[in-house]
Formats: structure tokens, sequence, C-alpha cells
């Protein structure tokens, strides 16, 4: 089964009441329309991914960059947006036989959900994440003549999520024939329940409507964020290159290492691994090893930010202290940050760099030695 996502993002944010559309506000360095890609980004099932979007924020999505994604205008309200995004679906040669249609209104589902979804599609034309209501149910009438209240059954109520998926030709088909119905969600198209699977939603997939629950999101993702500290020292010595946050220095002494002995880099792999509790850089890439021998650090650094990505962790702030008598680091560094940015796919503004001495003091003061410590913070968001 192929897949593709419908991210619904054109909505106005009216109730949202903000002068920024909802999907643009960032919790850390990511909007809540990252955040949600980030959740599909790596299913192998996915091979396409739609973000339907406001054209009046065109200039505020194209700041993001944003990868592997096709950008299709929205409409006057949810169905006509969905109904533009299945149509441009409909006419690629792409083999697509399942679609995940979901509101960037929801970044916090997890991987588990999208793949139980995946796992439940292999039966079912539909397949819809809900969660049942705890609370009391009341429903106000009101007549000329006086109001009263009843209270309803919640055995037979629920609260439908997305994502919601379903095979391609059956809610493209729907959506055609029901160009003018206002919908809350697409499974309102469904008379026929027939091989319709309801399965078990997540409480932490709320709806983010107001200021509130945007609030409520971040004090969760809070809970999320890890610190982890990094500290390495390279002997300097004659005939070495000498390699720093990435950068080659002119230098006539060099670090000696098993690699290239950049302590920089080596105290920031160390200071991530430890904030994603997955050990140590020589754990990870042993100086045993002989596939390692003179190897840049820039490639390790890679190989880690790919590792930690994979189990749903990302850097949210570097904060780098080099210790070293000679040579000044203010000199340099704009260009290390810009090289750790690039490394880390991460911006200049997640990334801190401080020069010190120790005043000439012990044998980093005697130019004997240059260390580094680095303390990083990671978020996990899937």
């Amino acid at each position: 089964m192929s897949f593709c996502v419908i991210l619904l993002a054109a909505g106005n944010s009216n109730r949202f009441k903000s002068n920024l559309a909802k999907p643009y506000h960032k919790i850390g360095s990511k909007t809540l329309l990252e955040l949600n890609l980030l959740k599909f980004e790596d299913i192998r099932q996915i091979k396409k991914i739609v973000v339907v979007h406001n054209p009046k924020h065109k200039k505020i999505i194209k700041k993001l960059k944003l990868k592997n994604i096709k950008l299709i205008s929205g409409g006057i309200n949810r169905q006509t947006s969905t109904l533009n995004a299945l149509q441009y679906l409909k006419k690629q040669k792409q083999n697509i036989s399942k679609v995940l249609i979901h509101d960037v209104a929801r970044p916090n589902f997890s991987n588990k959900l999208i793949k139980s979804i995946i796992k439940n599609m292999k039966n079912a034309k539909a397949v819809i994440p809900a969660i049942k209501i705890q609370d009391a149910v009341k429903q106000k009438y009101e007549s000329s003549k006086f109001e009263y209240i009843v209270s309803k059954n919640r055995n037979n109520l629920f609260l439908t999520q997305t994502p919601q998926c379903f095979n391609f030709n059956d809610i493209y088909k729907l959506h055609k024939a029901n160009k003018e119905k206002y919908l809350d969600d697409d499974i309102s198209l469904f008379v026929d329940l027939d091989k319709v699977k309801f399965i078990e939603g997540e409480k932490n997939n709320f709806k983010i409507t107001d200021k509130t629950d945007f609030q409520n999101l971040k004090n969760y993702l809070r809970s999320k964020i890890s610190v982890g500290i990094g500290f390495d020292i390279h002997k300097l010595v004659p005939k070495k290159k000498l390699y720093l946050g990435g950068l080659k220095i002119k230098s006539s002494l060099g670090t000696l290492g098993h690699s290239d002995g950049d302590p920089v880099l080596h105290s920031i792999i160390d200071a991530i691994l430890g904030s994603c509790n997955m050990g140590d850089i020589g754990e990870m890439f042993s100086d045993k090893n002989k596939k390692y021998k003179n190897i840049r650090s820039t490639i390790l650094l890679k190989k880690v930010c790919y590792k930690i990505k994979a189990k749903g962790f990302f850097i949210n702030n570097l904060d780098v202290n080099i210790i070293t008598q000679s040579p000044k680091i203010k000199k340099y560094k704009n260009k290390m940050q810009k090289k750790i940015s690039d490394i880390c796919k991460i911006s200049l503004k997640q990334i801190n760099i401080k020069g010190k001495t120790t005043e000439k003091l012990g044998i980093i003061g005697k130019e004997k030695a240059i260390a580094c410590e680095v303390i990083a913070s990671v978020i996990k968001y899937v």
C-alpha cells in the first residue's frame, strides 16, 4: 500500500486571535506546520506530502524552506481545500491508493498512531482515531417559553481526531459529490460505515484552537526537553592539522587524535548523545576501529544527528565554550556557527559559541592543549 498525506493549513485561524496565522507559530525552533511534517517524513509507506496553504501566507511559508512537499492553494473552507488537494493527486501518475487527511492544528500525534492507522487500513475503507468522552454530557434545549437541559448517554458518544485515512478513490468521489457541504472532518461524508474502522486515538493529540491550547502544548513539550554535557581536550603537537568547529585553522600546531582531533565537534557530539541518553562518542565511534582513523569529525556529527532524529530527538540549543590560549576564537566564531548549523540542520540562533582562555595557566595556557565544553538541549517531538 502506498500512502499520501494531505496536511490542511489554509484556515484563517480566527479563534486563535493573532496577527500571525496559527500554523506558523513556533514552539522552540519549529512551527506547528513543521512539527506535523516531522511526524510524517520518516514513515516509509508515505510517498508524497501535500500541504494545503492559504495564498496570503505564501511569503511566510517560503521562508521555512520546506523540502519534499507539494504546496497547494486552499479554498474558501475545509471541504474545498481538501478537494483541491485530492484533485491535484488525481492528476498525478503516482499510484497512490490511500490518503491520510490531517489538520495542522493537531501536531502532537505520535508515530505509533500513524503506524496503527496504516496497519488497520489493510482491511478497511477508512480508519478513524477517536477517544471516549469521560465528562458528563448535557444538551441545552430552548423554546419560546422556557429552556431545559437533557443528559446524554456518553457511552454512545466519542471525539474523532485526525489524521483520518481513506481509500483514495472512495474519498475523492465523496468529496466531488459533496462540494457544497460543510465538514468538520472527512468521515462525515460516509453514510455507510461498513468497513470503516474506529481505533483508539490519543489524549495528547488535542486540537490547537486558541492560545490556551497552544500554551498547553508548550507545557507538554517542555517535559520532553533534556540536557547533556560534553567535554573534550586534545594535545597540541607539531606537524598535525588543526580543526576546530569543523573548520581547518591555519596553525603551526595541530591536535593529536584518532580522528581529525576536533575538540569542538567531539564535545558537541558527546553533549547531544548525553542529552538523548545514547552513550558517548567513544562507544559510538571507537578509537579501536580503523575506519574512524583520521575521519573528519563533521562526518561523525552528521551520523549522530541522523541517529538522534531516528529516535525522535531534535536539537534545541548548543552552548559552546572553546578553551584555548591560541588561536583567538572571535575571528572564526561566525564561520563555526555556520558550519555547525549546516551539519545539524538548525538555525544560527540555536548555536552560541564563546572563546575562553586560562590566562596562561596550565597546559592550555602554555599552548600545549585545546579543550572544549558544551551544553546541549534537545526536544523529543516524535
